[in-house]
């Protein structure tokens, strides 16, 4: 499972004797980092295309979870559970989430809760696969950005998602991905740290779930 940078947008509504229901947008076009590359390698980047996970979310016989932290242990609605509505759009995910009364005594969904009513939630982040090339002929494009560092561009690598598999969203503190989770994207870190154009006349590697 690959996870993509934190972002997006959290609201909690609460009434009295109502159930609790999280209101939440992941908008797409967004480039996230997920590497400055440290002293000696290249910056990676990624970006969600839109409409990316329009697949899964389209097919309402597809469960898609929401989560805390990416992980299945702390659940807070599905939507074969009747409590995620979840749609598509070419600008983001949106979706209503209803914490049934039964989690509500859960420590992880108090927890969660309490974290967002304190602004230390920092956002949303998708936990996705991407499809098999038999199944679609490109779901992702890697390219290289220019080297313009009065611009803020170093010739990062840019990994663009144009299709993907949706399985869960999360709210999360801070970006889930780490050095595995940056290595398991579509491109190679050795042919990356050569010169500029070097890692785009290579082959890259195929990232499998």
């Amino acid at each position: 499972m690959l996870f993509a940078g934190l972002d997006g947008e959290l609201e909690i509504r609460r009434a009295k004797g109502s159930p609790t229901r999280l209101r939440g947008r992941f908008p797409y076009g967004k480039k996230a980092v997920l590497s400055d590359g440290g002293r000696r390698g290249r910056p990676r980047k990624e970006i969600i295309a839109p409409k990316a996970f329009s697949f899964r979310i389209n097919d309402p016989s597809q469960d898609i979870h929401l989560l805390v932290g990416h992980s299945y242990d702390r659940p807070l609605a599905s939507r074969s559970a009747g409590t995620l509505d979840i749609k598509d759009s070419a600008d983001a995910v949106e979706f209503v989430a209803t914490i049934a009364s039964a989690l509500e005594t859960a420590s992880w969904v108090q927890d969660a809760l309490s974290a967002l009513d304190a602004g230390l939630i920092g956002g949303i982040s998708p936990g996705f696969r991407l499809p098999p090339e038999r199944a679609v002929k490109k779901p992702e494009t890697i390219e290289e950005e220019p080297i313009d560092p009065e611009n803020g561009m170093h010739g990062a690598i840019i990994r663009t998602v144009n299709d993907a598999l949706l399985y869960e969203m999360s709210l999360v503190t801070v970006p889930a991905y780490d050095e595995t989770q940056i290595e398991a994207r579509n491109w190679n870190a050795r042919a990356c740290d050569e010169a500029p154009h070097a890692g785009m006349r290579r082959a890259l590697e195929r990232w499998r779930a």
